[in-house]
């Protein structure tokens, strides 16, 4: 697995082992394939300019993926991209300490949540919400963190 990650909120490092954090997991939702990655992590303020931009809505959000082509041409030996993944700090603390968790582990959900996006899965309809939230619960339980959707 390649994964490029890049931070640029210093508000980031108060997340301990962030990149280790990131690497287990995308590796606990896309085991053993040769993949790669991208990760950016931000602030609220740069993730609500892309979510405008991308998807007009303007105004931050936790998370945002950007997918490549699956059939996108890969040179041989070179890993398969899946795309990029963006997350902001400020709204994943929030959520974070409304719904009673750590940060660090809501970070690590939405970070599957996001490579599933990567993957093809969405929520559009209550069918794909489903399922990807199974997938993500399955996923998130190898990584010892409780179901995210407990009510």
């Amino acid at each position: 697995m390649k994964l490029d990650i890049r931070i640029d909120d210093k508000d980031w490092k108060s997340i301990p082992n962030l990149r280790e954090l990131a690497k287990t997991a995308i590796s606990a939702a896309v085991p053993d394939r040769n993949i790669s990655v991208s990760l950016l992590f931000t602030s609220d303020a740069k993730i609500a300019e892309m979510n405008g931009q991308w998807r007009a809505k303007p105004y931050a959000t936790n998370v945002l993926s950007f997918p490549i082509a699956a059939d996108a041409p890969v040179p041989d030996g070179e890993p398969q991209p899946l795309g990029d993944i963006v997350l902001a700090l400020g709204v994943i603390s929030k959520e974070a300490l409304e719904q009673k968790k750590p940060v660090a582990s809501h970070v690590s959900h939405l970070i599957v949540h996001g490579v599933l996006h990567l993957l093809g899965y969405d929520h559009e309809n209550d069918q794909g919400a489903e399922a990807m939230e199974r997938l993500e619960t399955k996923i998130l339980a190898g990584l010892g963190i409780d179901n995210p959707y407990a009510t």
